[in-house]
Order: structure tokens, then sequence, then C-alpha cells
């Protein structure tokens, strides 16, 4: 064959070839649709930055926590998102809706508030208008806030306390945002009782319900303050759940006057017990206050609580603390026997008799071993004032109305 002739020919294979690849593609359009025809021959697909765009930007770093987490599509639909917070080395996946039109993706509730010192990954799949499937992965990490604050609270996980129980927060830094703070933490009890939380100052914060906790009662404490702004840039730390239970109920009644304390237990008396109290010069203070720290044996020292050095006892025994000024109900083995039930000498503090080094089986040591910390002893016809309801555990002495005012809630 000359050169021309096989010229030709060559020429003749190309149209040929090309009019077999239209003919195929006209055939597909035939099986799959004008939409598959586009997806093959149609422009090119969308880059997955244009086709899901994901606020936070991709790897975006000290997102404050007002920021929030949004995924949209310019068209087409989202098929699936999955965002995760990854905090102190946990994995928690943030919940989150797509809009009914697939056009977008929010979180839900508190959930679109982020959190704190995290990292977030987000990952998205989507379709658009042309049939194009896209998927997009991105990253952002958030602030490290330069201030914190906690919350010291009472009482222990898992203890079993006295029915005048209070629980109580006291905060490392000033609290200006009450009601946040407030908010985020949550008593509740079975049986159920409305409990409320009281302000002292701001740094304290105070829950209780109307009346003493029934017997039995099981308490839980949510502590939801992580990443809750308590101050301006101030924020909390803590995400825990505290559980307590009530134990049975001990009231004890001391008579200043009459130089005496009565034990009940679930309403009935169990023992009258002779007392010396707060001295004509340094009385005890009137009121209900509450047990919140017990010792086997303590030192006390007159000038920690405002005194020179009229005392110094370094071995005091069977040590209950009723106030945080310094009011203890302890064992007194120094005093003569014939002042308990006859004189008060003590500087403030109920003294009961007991021995050097404590006894089971003298009145401190048999009082002691029945008390738990939540117990309520009241004390009357003291020359006086009456405890302040922040001085420890005392806030009993504020009705349900003054308690409840106190709320940032209200």
């Amino acid at each position: 064959m000359n050169h021309v002739a096989k010229k030709a020919g060559a020429h003749a294979a190309t149209v040929l070839s090309r009019s077999g690849l239209l003919a195929v593609l006209a055939a597909l359009a035939v099986l799959t649709g004008c939409s598959g025809t586009d997806s093959i021959i149609g422009g090119k697909p969308r880059s997955p930055q244009e086709a899901i765009r994901i606020t936070p930007q991709d790897r975006a770093e000290d997102v404050g926590p007002d920021s929030r987490v949004e995924v949209k599509v310019p068209d087409g639909r989202l098929e699936s998102v999955r965002v995760v917070r990854i905090e102190d080395a946990q994995a928690q996946e943030v919940r989150g809706l797509i809009a009914k039109d697939g056009r977008s993706w929010t979180p839900q509730g508190a959930a679109g508030r982020l959190g704190l010192a995290a990292k977030y990954s987000v990952d998205a799949v989507a379709v658009d208008g042309a049939g194009h499937r896209s998927a997009r992965h991105t990253t952002f990490t958030t602030a490290v806030p330069e201030h914190r604050f906690i919350g010291y609270f009472k009482p222990e996980n898992r203890s079993t306390v006295g029915t005048g129980m209070i629980v109580s927060f006291e905060f490392n830094r000033p609290v200006t945002r009450r009601a946040a703070v407030q908010r985020a933490i949550r008593v509740t009890s079975d049986p159920a009782v409305e409990v409320a939380g009281h302000w002292f100052g701001d740094d304290r914060l105070d829950f209780r319900p109307a009346a003493y906790w029934q017997p039995g009662t099981r308490v839980t404490v949510e502590v939801k303050l992580r990443d809750v702004e308590g101050a301006p840039k101030v924020y909390g730390t803590q995400h825990k759940t505290v559980r307590f239970t009530v134990g049975r109920e001990q009231v004890s009644l001391v008579d200043s006057a009459a130089h005496t304390m009565q034990v009940r237990q679930d309403g009935q008396l169990v023992s009258t017990v002779p007392v010396t109290a707060g001295s004509p010069t340094t009385t005890t203070y009137n009121g209900k206050m509450v047990v919140s720290e017990m010792h086997e044996v303590t030192r006390m020292d007159g000038r920690t609580v405002g005194y020179g050095g009229e005392y110094d006892i370094k071995d005091v025994p069977h040590a209950i603390r009723l106030t945080e000024s310094g009011t203890f109900l302890h064992g007194n083995y120094w005093s003569d026997d014939d002042v308990f039930g006859s004189t008060n000498v003590s500087h403030g503090c109920i003294g009961l008799r007991d021995e050097q080094g404590g006894s089971g089986s003298t009145p401190a040591g048999w009082f002691f071993d029945r008390t738990l910390i939540g117990d309520v002893v009241e004390v009357v016809n003291s020359k006086d004032k009456k405890v302040a309801p922040d001085n420890g555990l005392s806030g009993w002495n504020l009705n349900w109305a003054q308690w409840k005012a106190g709320s940032a809630l209200r």
C-alpha cells in the first residue's frame, strides 16, 4: 500500500474510533440519565473545601468558647456528620442534627458551647447537586484559659451523714456570675424534695432542703463547672458526680443554763449528758450548728481563734467541730469532774467529761462513737448571740424564705 493510502486509512480509523467513543457515551447517557452523564463528562467536581464548608476553619487554634461548630453545603445534601471532642485524653461525640433540607448540621443544646483546652475533629460526607460525593475531615483546638476556678465541697463522696448535712461549696476565686455557676451544680434526692442554693458572699454556695433530710435519703450532687465562666475570663474545671446517703437522725440540744445536753435519735431521747459550756466572759453561741469535722485527738491553741495564751492543749480528745470560728464539742480531762453539769468554764466550746488519751466509756467517748458528720447540735439559753449562718454549716438558722432569698436563680 502506498504512502497516501496508508494515511487515508489511519484517518478513517481515527474517525471510526471517535465515532465509537461517542456511541458508547450516548449509550451510557440512555442507561444512566442526564445526571449520570454529567458526573462523567460534566464539569470538574468541586473540591471538598468547596462542597463542604466547616466552621471553625481547619487547623484553627485558640478558638473561643462562644464559637460554634457549623457544617454547611451550598447545594445537595449532607449524608453524615460526626464531631468528636477530645478532652483530658477522653473522646466524646458531640450531639447534633442535620437540618431537614440536608444543607446544614448544628449541635444540640449545651453541646453548642465549645469546651476549653480541647481538640475537635469534624468528619462530614455530602452529595452535591450533580451527584458528586465528597468527604471532608478537619480539626481545630480551643483556647486554654489563663485563669481557672474550682469548688471545694462537703460532704465526701459515698459518705453516710446526719440529717442536718448541708452541701457546701467554697470557690478558690470570687464568683461574679453566680447564676451560671449555681445552674451548673444540681442537687437531687431520693425521695425527692426541693433543694435550694444560698450564696454567702462571692466565694461560697450552700444547698439544703426546707427541713432536715429524711433518714435513708440518697442525695446526688452533679457538678458541671467545666468551662463555666464564673467571672470574666475565669472558667471552671470540674465535671463530676458525688453521692451520699443520709443515716439516722440525731439532734442534740445543749442547754447552757442547765449545763446539760439531751441526745435524741429519730426523735427519741436516748441520753442526757452533763456538760460545761462557755464561761460568762467567753460564752457559747446559741443556735443550730452542724458537725463538720471529727478528730479522735487534736491540738487546741487559743491563739488560732483570737485568744492570747490562755490555753494550748496538745491532746484534746474526741473533738467535734461545730463552727469555722473554732466552736467544738470535745472531751475535757483537765477540769474537775464536778464542773460538768454545774458550771460553765470553757472558752466557748462545749466540754464533756473525758480521760486523757480518750476512752469510749466516758460521756465524751460515748457521744463521739454515736456521732456522724452532718448531725445537728443546738445550743439554747446561752448569753451570746445566735451563730451566723455562714459560720460553719449553720444555715439552718435561716428560715426557708430567708434561705431561698439567697439564691441567684430566684
